[in-house]
């Protein structure tokens, strides 16, 4: 088997291990599942992993590595006079668009995270610091510019994160376009981030 071939049908096997998971859950998820949504045998998933457990390991390390990858790549193409608010805008546009387009990987992690054993998490753990500690520099900086409300920003950043992290439980194109999506979620997070203006005196 070329290594082409091998890595397609690798690829394969973990979406459609992310779809099955993002239906039935870590505990009811099984091989011959997995195996029939690949369009395979399945014996043949053990030649590309060992186990199920390992599988499941991997789908979750998947989608959360491309999701923080995705992100920080869209951002470190910003120029750097970009203003950390924008910065903050373009991260949350980066967020939806892989999450969306990976959405089965998204909603594997967003649903069965509090049933992972602890290996898992274990494994999960650095790359889920990293991209915390992504998001708390964006929301420091803004604020240190000013641009940022005197807030609880450790809460602000869990309130933007689950929404973000949310939206592949309710959206699918029927509902709008991305591009529409991602504009109202940049518009919240400006309006409900940013400092609320002064009244003009009467």
């Amino acid at each position: 088997m070329s290594s082409s071939k091998s890595e397609a049908t690798r690829e394969r096997i973990l979406f459609a291990a992310a779809e099955v998971l993002s239906r039935k859950g870590f505990s009811a998820t099984r091989l011959g599942e997995i195996a029939a949504a690949a369009d395979l045998r399945t014996p043949a998933i053990y030649y590309y992993f060992p186990s199920r457990h390992e599988l499941i390991s991997e789908v979750m390390a998947v989608g959360q590595s491309r999701l923080r990858e995705h992100v920080t790549n869209a951002l470190a193409e910003l120029s750097p006079d970009v203003t950390p608010m924008d910065r903050i805008c373009a991260a949350a546009a980066a967020h939806l668009e892989v999450e969306l387009e990976l959405s089965h990987f998204s909603t594997a992690v967003t649903r069965n995270t509090g049933q992972l054993p602890d290996d898992i998490h274990t494994r999960l753990r650095d790359d889920s610091r990293a991209y915390s500690a992504l998001w708390r520099e964006l929301i420091e900086n803004a604020h240190e510019a000013g641009q940022i409300d005197d807030l609880d920003r450790r809460a602000a950043i869990k309130l933007v994160m689950g929404a973000l992290n949310w939206t592949p439980e309710w959206w699918n194109r029927s509902q709008g376009s991305l591009a529409d999506l991602v504009a109202t979620a940049q518009s919240l997070i400006r309006h409900g981030l940013g400092p609320v203006p002064t009244p003009a005196p009467v």
